[in-house]
């Protein structure tokens, strides 16, 4: 069976089974918690939580409602927390999700009998490969005997079944706080293809987890994981099916080193050359900072395996086409070669550059470390402070370290980096509290008058302004889907399925600026949430906010306010503060999917 058969079965399966299809949303996530679409659910979230219709409310993607209680999907996904695994027999960064969905249409028993139907009948895998999980219960939540009953009666042996706990058999939420609850997963050679969450609960960033009003259903199925289950001819990894085997003949085809003396490599340039190709065809750039880094991170890791295996200066340019050539089809929105190509040899070209002045610096320290006693700690220090400081790779600095002194402990070295790694996260999660609305903006610094986080304030409080221009200009249809701030700009995407002229951007600005001028005041005002919905203070329809809630008003009062928008916080005083408005770039992210990027100056 090839990918494209198994997601063309898929959904037909489920369309049969009453389900809507939904196109898949796109890899840069409109939610704020999160930086790209890791699971198939995330588009489903406000659904969950009852913050949005199925019948009354536009979905962002169709631009219609989506009337119906059960919808199914296939979803590109990107997840880089696995990212330094990458390279084995299962783990990647690229990868598609085969979901069904269900808000309050049917639970447990459905969920559970499609799956089996779908993998007994119309996968045809025996029952001898198979294993079920359940949730074990754990503190306040019950162990899961439904689930065990229902796949009793469905014919699967008592034996096959085993129970595990929370880490195991309990998902979500996707994000800092959002649907969850037990699942149900199925396992073929011992590897998971397909998990089943029940959402029960809604658990709050502090874990605290509320009931849901309205069960529901969240599966997620790994396209390259159950492809390979369902291989006539045993293969051992996913990296043998037609999702991958073009790519690696493609490497293949550039050296002179064979694929099964060296796997690692091959497989990490192939499933980096897809996020690569997703993140730039969405407008994703190179950076050091957000998505734009995790992006950078992706093509200096595969250009460092590339390095490895000695490929051509240009070698990911045919890599750029086949793998366009293999998703074009389902995702259209990734043709675009030129584009992508083009951000790839400015990267790369500033990469080597990087590489050359880094190695002078790298060449120095190591010097110096010669002329005193060393320990692992020294040297993990050293490994860091190159990666932090100058970018440099880990791997390239621990060959020079390893050429300079033959006795360290690579191993050792390699965890204590580790350690660093994780004081760092640990730090910028703690920063991350005193921040808010997804815009990264840290009150504690404004307060301090630190320039960069006032300029955020600044750009923060001008998004509002453009909020409320691009309904003036383009029409209620606009609905924000996603914002990010930084001290150098600001990004605001929005749901518009027209094209946006150059005169109505000049308008959009003008608007902007017009209002600046006015010098609107700038204050807020707490109040129930049914209050600020009823004098049409807009709201970020993917959040769920508490019963009260903060509302930011820019004008005379609230009446005559030209801008009002449930928000934390922190703002200007009055809109002259902001100065003159641009926006520098207007792009679509995906179908009705706008993103416009504006300066302050």
């Amino acid at each position: 069976m090839t990918s494209k058969e198994l997601r063309n079965l898929f959904l037909k399966f489920f369309e049969d089974k009453g389900h809507k299809i939904v196109k898949a949303s796109p890899l840069v996530s409109t939610d704020s918690s999160v930086l790209f679409t890791t699971a198939g659910m995330q588009q489903f979230k406000p659904y969950y939580s009852g913050v949005l219709d199925p019948f009354k409310d536009i979905h962002p993607f169709l631009l219609t409602p989506l009337n119906s209680l059960n919808v199914c999907s296939i979803q590109k996904c990107l997840r880089t927390s696995d990212i330094d695994e990458v390279g084995d027999e299962s783990h990647l960064t690229f990868f598609e999700m085969l979901g069904n969905f269900s808000f309050g249409g049917y639970f447990k028993k459905e969920a559970i009998s499609y799956a089996w139907e779908f993998v007994k009948d119309y996968l045809q895998i025996d029952l001898s490969r198979i294993e079920i999980t359940v949730f074990n219960g754990e503190k306040e939540i019950p162990k899961d005997e439904e689930s065990y009953k229902i796949w009793l009666e469905l014919g699967i042996p008592q034996e096959k079944i085993i129970f595990k706990g929370r880490e195991d058999n309990f998902w979500g939420p996707t994000g800092k706080e959002g649907p969850c609850g037990p699942t149900s997963e199925i396992y073929v050679d011992g590897v998971e293809i397909w998990n089943l969450v029940f959402n029960e609960y809604f658990q709050y960033e502090d874990k605290k987890l509320e009931k849901l009003k309205t069960k529901g259903i969240d599966t997620g199925a790994g396209l390259e994981r159950m492809l390979k289950a369902v291989q006539k001819e045993k293969i051992e990894t996913i990296f043998e099916t037609d999702l991958f085997k073009p790519l690696i003949e493609e490497i293949q085809k550039q050296t002179n080193l064979s694929y099964y003396s060296s796997p690692k490599p091959y497989r990490i340039i192939a499933d980096h050359l897809k996020g690569i190709v997703f993140l730039i065809a969405e407008g994703i750039e190179p950076s050091n900072i957000d998505r734009g880094y995790v992006l950078r991170r992706l093509i200096r890791r595969a250009q460092r395996y590339a390095n490895y295996l000695s490929l051509k200066d240009n070698w990911y340019e045919s890599l750029v086409l086949k793998v366009i050539e293999m998703y074009k089809e389902f995702y259209p929105e990734i043709d675009q070669a030129p584009k992508i190509i083009s951000v790839l040899n400015e990267e790369l070209s500033k990469f080597q550059k990087l590489l050359k002045e880094g190695l002078k610096i790298l060449k120095k320290e190591i010097e110096k470390l010669k002329t005193q006693e060393i320990n692992d700690q020294v040297l993990a220090n050293l490994v860091f402070k190159m990666y932090e400081s100058f970018g440099f790779p880990i791997e390239l600095t621990l060959e020079e370290l390893k050429i300079s002194f033959k006795t360290i402990d690579e191993e050792l070295v390699k965890n204590k980096v580790q350690e660093f790694f994780k004081i760092h996260q640990e730090i910028s999660k703690k920063g991350a509290t005193k921040k808010f609305g997804g815009h990264g903006i840290d009150i504690s610094k404004v307060e301090a008058g630190d320039e960069e986080e006032i300029i955020k304030t600044k750009l923060h409080s001008a998004t509002h302004l453009l909020h409320q221009a691009l309904i003036d200009v383009l029409g209620n249809e606009v609905k924000q889907m996603g914002s990010d701030i930084n001290f150098e700009r600001a990004r605001f995407d929005f749901s518009y399925s027209g094209k946006i002229t150059n005169e109505e951007i000049k308008k959009i600005e003008e608007i902007v600026n017009s209002k600046i001028k006015q010098a609107l005041p700038v204050f807020f005002k707490e109040m129930s949430k049914e209050e600020a919905l009823k004098i049409n203070a807009k709201a970020f329809f993917k959040e769920k906010y508490p019963e009260i809630v903060k509302v930011y008003f820019m004008g005379q009062d609230e009446n005559s306010a030209y801008s009002k928008e449930f928000c934390g916080g922190p703002h200007v005083k009055n809109t002259k503060e902001i100065g003159n408005f641009r926006i520098i770039k207007v792009e679509s992210i995906g179908e009705g999917i706008k993103r416009i990027r504006a300066k302050i100056f």
